[in-house]
């Protein structure tokens, strides 16, 4: 960790006593630093280190959250760089893309400690194709076949997900796991990288590099965290102006409902019944299919696999530190699994009455969408970083109206909270991969579940932002550095 010292026989900074005395940071020193009065050049001589200290951590804080801002905003500022920056990730993107699929061509989707997530997917294909997918929600079995596949013991993932996804996934067992893997993850990216594009307009750049390491984390596993976030995109683009392609849309998330319920309540608030009712109408359609593809005992099925999934989570036998949910935050801190599910339970009800209030008193409809596509992923307490684009859908949809609403600090800390959920778990699993880390040593690593407490600073952001008197920026931001 670098460490930084003030040298008394060096010239400082004459400006660093006028930016900082009088300002405070929380965790730092509340009175105001006292006048130092420079000499020949230089300020006086500083022998007290907790001044020294008291300087360093009332400048830094504030000065960081600026630069953050400044950094990220002035990505936008003229098309040459927002072009530069597009064209740089979204080569890192197809790059990343790429050598996954090589790799799983050369050595299978079990190479190595930590398995991608597809490869529960395509094991799920072959299965409905071989006629017993409900043997799939049977943990004991279902990790019978992953280790079948592997070749040996590998890192497993219980599955969950309701029939319908299912379906869509069975068309890849026709293809070599690595160019099915390739397939699925390419035209979700794409899907969802259109859609952001809609949405973002000259925001793209901005959102992108803030979003890159969850969207890099969701094609390294293969998950359908692209996928989803497409869907809810297309359910805000269509909202307004389309609400039978919104239900639509919404509807076909009943492949991950429990990230669907905000949208949903913002539907009913609105009184959008053609989207609700197109929506109800996908749903119930769906299920009639797999009912009459599977069997009525599917469904029996999954509510046990659902059953079993909750006690995994209540025993923490999860990775609980690439988790974004409230409960994963709590339980990892410490606190007792009843107690984290009942934080989880107040954070939901938190998600939704921002939810109610955006409806209310918003500043625009953008800004409502926006507060639903951030308390889509809050809700229920399984949510993994790999469901963070969701959030770059909410992120794209408030810039326009937070330039106003929020100050430049305010929207540093919103930008800088917003990285650190999608960052850390991308991190984490690198250090893991790293060390060699497989799935059965995860308990020596103590690791906290930071992106839940970020993204419940962020909510309280959103809802201080709501219930505040909105005042023009440069009223309220008169006196603050720019």
């Amino acid at each position: 960790m670098r460490q930084h010292f003030v040298n008394d026989d060096e010239p400082q900074d004459e400006h660093l006593g006028s930016l900082v005395r009088g300002t405070t940071f929380p965790g730092c020193m509340k009175a105001p630093l006292p006048s130092v009065k420079p000499q020949a050049g230089k300020l006086g001589p500083r022998r007290d280190g907790a001044f020294r200290s008291s300087i360093l951590c009332q400048v830094r804080p504030g000065r960081f959250i600026l630069m953050l801002t400044a950094t990220l905003e002035q990505i936008q500022t003229s098309p040459r760089k927002r072009t530069i920056y597009v064209c740089v990730i979204l080569t890192l993107l197809v790059a990343m893309l790429v050598f996954k699929a090589f790799r799983f061509f050369e050595g299978g989707l079990w190479y190595g400690s930590q398995t991608a997530d597809f490869a529960a997917f395509h094991i799920v294909a072959q299965r409905i194709w071989l006629g017993d997918l409900d043997l799939t929600y049977q943990f004991s079995l279902f990790l019978k076949m992953q280790i079948a596949a592997a070749g040996g013991p590998t890192g497993v993932m219980p599955w969950t997900y309701p029939p319908q996804f299912g379906l869509l996934l069975a068309p890849f067992a026709f293809l070599p796991g690595w160019a099915a893997y390739f397939l699925f993850t390419t035209v979700t990216l794409a899907a969802y990288l259109a859609t952001l594009r809609t949405i973002a307009g000259n925001n793209f750049a901005q959102v992108l590099v803030v979003f890159f390491p969850a969207i890099a984390i969701t094609i390294a596993g293969g998950q359908n965290g692209l996928l989803t976030g497409a869907l809810i995109g297309l359910v805000c683009i269509n909202a307004e102006r389309r609400p039978a392609l919104a239900g639509i849309a919404l509807g076909m998330m009943v492949i991950k409902p429990h990230l669907a319920i905000a949208a949903g309540i913002y539907m009913l608030l609105m009184r959008r019944w053609p989207a609700v009712l197109t929506a109800a109408a996908v749903v119930v359609g769906s299920s009639l299919v797999c009912t009459l593809v599977f069997g009525p005992e599917i469904w029996i099925a999954w509510l046990g696999s659902i059953r079993e999934a909750a006690g995994y989570l209540e025993e923490g036998r999860y990775q609980l530190f690439r988790m974004i949910s409230a409960y994963a935050a709590l339980y990892n801190a410490g606190v007792p699994a009843a107690g984290a599910f009942w934080g989880q339970m107040a954070m939901a009800g938190l998600a939704l009455v921002a939810v109610a209030l955006a409806v209310a008193r918003g500043p625009s409809p953008r800004f409502a969408l926006g507060v639903v596509a951030v308390a889509s992923v809050m809700i229920s307490p399984y949510a993994y970083d790999y469901d963070l684009p969701i959030v770059g859908i909410g992120l794209a949809l408030l810039l326009p109206d937070l330039a106003t609403l929020a100050s430049p600090r305010e929207r540093g800390a919103i930008y800088g909270l917003i990285l650190l959920a999608n960052a850390y778990g991308l991190l984490q699993s690198a250090r893991l991969a790293a060390e060699n880390a497989d799935a059965s040593g995860l308990e020596r690593y103590a690791m906290p579940a930071v992106g839940g407490f970020a993204l419940m600073a962020v909510l309280a952001m959103l809802l201080w932002l709501l219930l505040r008197d909105a005042k023009p920026a440069a009223v309220r931001l008169h006196g603050e550095p720019a």
